[in-house]
């Protein structure tokens, strides 16, 4: 199991530490960015493989595929700089220049992936309904903003940095909101999205994270070309970084 997790991870290390222009790929294989980036795939996933079957256990790898560009940048270099914790990313990327990471946030913003849905009925319909509200009113008693306020009307973000919020594994929303809670993810200040978290109660982050992620995905799943002005918060990852 070890050998079959670190597999991508250390092919993914050799491809992108390698400058673009100074690989020594296999005989007869071009080397592309596609290439390069081709590990990243067996955790989030490629538009030319079929759809996995839904898994048993959690799920904590994201969907990049159309994400907007600035988001990706933005996430790249909050790995690199320890904004966000996970090893295997941090290790991938720390060396790599702006420039480099702003070519592997196009090439993914221009993919497209179909992503899996729950299934509403196994959910409690309290807990549905309590996400539906957070999602889409917000709570102003708690001082929650909807997430609709700046992920946009379809929840499928906006350029150039909000990202899309539904076809994401409850699972690793879960995730995203308790390291937020807690301090060990960050964001470029002012960091709204810790702001936000800290009014959630641990019951809430499981409401939202649940609707979200039955949420049938729109037809169209391209990011609204602006934000709605003005946000209720100040958010420094709005924007992309320089």
């Amino acid at each position: 199991m070890a050998t079959a997790i670190l597999r991508p991870a250390l092919l993914l290390a050799a491809l992108l530490h390698a400058a673009p222009g100074q690989a020594q790929p296999e005989r007869g294989v071009p080397d592309t960015l596609e290439r390069r980036v081709a590990a990243c795939t067996s955790c989030h996933g490629s538009p030319s493989a079929p759809a996995p079957a839904p898994a048993a256990g959690p799920r904590y790898f994201p969907h990049i595929a159309g994400k907007p560009a600035g988001y990706l940048f933005n996430q790249l270099q909050n790995f690199r700089a320890g904004r966000r914790q996970y090893p295997l990313m941090t290790y991938m990327v720390e060396h790599l220049s702006d420039d480099y990471l702003r070519e592997i946030a196009t090439y993914f913003a221009a993919q497209h992936l179909p992503a899996l849905v729950l299934d509403r009925t196994t959910l409690p319909a309290d807990q549905l309904e309590r996400g539906r509200q957070l999602v889409t009113r917000g709570d102003a008693a708690a001082k929650v903003p909807a997430c609709m306020a700046c992920h946009g009307q379809r929840l499928t973000g906006a350029l150039p940095a909000i990202p899309g919020l539904l076809g994401l594994p409850r699972d690793y929303v879960n995730a995203q909101l308790g390291a937020w809670r807690n301090g060990t993810r960050r964001a470029q200040a002012p960091d709204c999205m810790a702001t936000i978290a800290g009014r959630l109660s641990l019951a809430d982050v499981a409401a939202v994270s649940a609707w979200l992620a039955s949420e049938p995905l729109p037809e169209d799943t391209s990011p609204a070309p602006d934000v709605v002005h003005p946000m209720p918060l100040a958010c420094g990852s709005e924007r992309q970084q320089p």
